[in-house]
């Protein structure tokens, strides 16, 4: 009996401990986002040392991205694809640890959103309001991710 009892609860036991998956690589996560990148970029020192993949901000800016609403004004609309595409380079650039590319890109962000900081006052109230929303929580993600980049 205590032995039928004594393998019950090993077997209890064995089964329902939840053990994480080994790995077995050679190469760590830590080796693979040193290695990554040109040969002419490891010896600079300016580099991006952030995971755009793995980063919350970049993910809202990305989600943001796709769902920026359409208005009437259509120049207003075509400033926002312009913004759109800022960011998406802006993003590609961090990603490829391009720093000249993020630099570039963050200019024509700019440039961007100071014309559609100026096209907005043709908007109603609602549709201003839905705009600045996105607009504020596009730059504050920015800002957080450039201020991450400077901490490095």
């Amino acid at each position: 009996m205590k032995r039928l009892f004594f393998f019950g609860v090993l077997i209890i036991l064995t089964t329902s401990c939840a053990t994480e998956k080994l790995n077995f690589s050679p190469l760590s996560n830590n080796f693979y986002s040193e290695a990554k990148g040109s040969d002419s970029d490891r010896g600079v020192k300016k580099s991006i040392d952030i995971n755009i993949k793995e980063n919350v901000n970049a993910s809202e800016i990305s989600n943001l991205i796709s769902t920026f609403p359409k208005f009437k004004n259509v120049n207003l609309n075509e400033e926002v694809l312009n913004l759109k595409y800022s960011l998406q380079n802006y993003l590609y650039a961090i990603d490829a640890n391009n720093l000249s590319g993020k630099n570039r890109a963050i200019k024509s962000f700019e440039k961007s959103y100071k014309k559609i900081q100026k096209l907005r006052q043709s908007l109603n109230k609602d549709d201003d309001e839905v705009l600045n929303r996105y607009l504020v929580r596009l730059k504050t993600n920015i800002t957080v991710i450039e201020d991450s980049l400077k901490g490095n």
